[in-house]
């Protein structure tokens, strides 16, 4: 198993290389860059789609397309000088290739350059907004799986029971429901809305969290999750719960089960001592997407309704204003955790059935 993992590691490299390089170039052909924005915030109008464009990029290694110095000046009616002075600001006076070999050193460091547009390094950025993300992720899939897969199994040994229909029901509304209506919801019945006001309505802790003794601290955080994790975990439970239900209905029609009740083995030791191994494996496949997915996609939603800065929210944002250290900064995070999860779930399969053996499959 060390040897695999070694090999896994050593994978890590070449995947971050070739995730960054697409990403590059794909960034090349998109128009719209930081420039240009700087140009038609200063002209107060919208950019003319006739301007010619030319490749660029900045001192951060992201990539960029830019106005060619010699339209700008007829287009918005400023100084070339100035286009050209924007372009070494931002570093996009040198060729893509010098560009991209930068960022590849910088990014070894974890230097991921100063943010365009808030003046602050990108990797404090990252760090100020990872505990919000990382909060709702893990707290939502444990609660996710802690609710799927209980139910999931329930389900299946009560399979075609009246408690099997009604919760199937419950299943499918949640599953037909996006999770930030469930967080509107939430707001208008329990956050002040029309109804009670039980819980906050925004941020992940009070404003005087840092004067509160360590308990009230705790109680506070958790407080401040329960609406946008119950979002979450609603909008996410559906899909997992009818995977572990069909995995083990599955598992069940198998040889081995009925040899095992033949045995005289109790039902119980059936399930959990020899199906629940087996039916695990699929649902445990599953677990280092749906970690990244809700870490950084899936609660974007619930991050703008609740108030809560994560790197989905960061993320998005740069996407939006093109402040590229910011975008590729958190893609390279995205990337890093995402093969670690990958690697966890590798782990897990080890730790759920001990049969398997990844060095000898390959």
């Amino acid at each position: 198993m060390g040897r695999y993992i070694l090999r896994r590691m050593l994978l890590v490299a070449p995947t971050l290389f070739g995730i960054i390089l697409i990403n590059f170039i794909i960034v090349q052909f998109a128009p719209g860059g930081p420039i240009d924005q700087i140009v038609a915030a200063a002209t107060a109008g919208p950019m003319s789609t006739t301007s010619s464009i030319s490749g660029g990029g900045g001192d951060s290694g992201a990539g960029d397309v830019i106005l060619d110095a010699g339209q700008s000046s007829s287009t918005y009616g400023l100084d070339p000088e100035l286009i050209a002075d924007l372009e070494r600001q931002f570093g996009f006076d040198k060729p893509a290739h010098e560009r991209f070999l930068n960022m590849l050193w910088n990014y070894v460091r974890f230097d991921f350059g100063d943010s365009y547009f808030q003046d602050r390094p990108v990797l404090e950025l990252v760090l100020e907004r990872l505990p919000v993300s990382v909060s709702l992720g893990l707290w939502s899939l444990i609660a996710i799986y802690g609710i799927s897969i209980p139910l999931g199994v329930a389900k299946a040994v009560r399979d075609g029971s009246r408690f099997d229909i009604w919760t199937s029901t419950v299943i499918f509304i949640g599953y037909a429901i996006p999770g930030f209506l469930f967080a509107i919801l939430l707001i208008v019945l329990f956050a002040g809305g029309n109804y009670l006001d039980l819980f906050p309505l925004r941020g992940l802790v009070s404003e005087n969290w840092r004067d509160m003794p360590w308990p009230e601290k705790i109680t506070d955080y958790l407080w401040h999750l329960v609406l946008p994790i119950s979002a979450l975990t609603i909008g996410g439970f559906a899909t997992l719960t009818m995977l572990t239900k069909n995995s083990f209905l599955e598992e069940v029609s198998k040889q081995f089960v009925l040899t095992a009740r033949a045995k005289g083995l109790t039902e119980r030791r059936v399930l959990y001592g020899h199906v629940f191994r087996n039916a695990m494996l699929i649902v445990i496949a599953g677990f280092p997407a749906a970690f990244v997915g809700i870490l950084f996609t899936g609660s974007l939603l619930i991050e703008v309704i609740f108030s809560l800065d994560g790197l989905g929210l960061l993320s998005y944002e740069a996407v939006v204003k093109r402040d590229y250290p910011i975008l590729f900064g958190t893609l390279y995070v995205f990337t890093l955790i995402g093969l670690a999860m990958h690697l966890v779930g590798d782990l897990t399969y080890v730790l759920v059935d001990p049969r398997i053996d990844f060095e000898a499959r390959e």
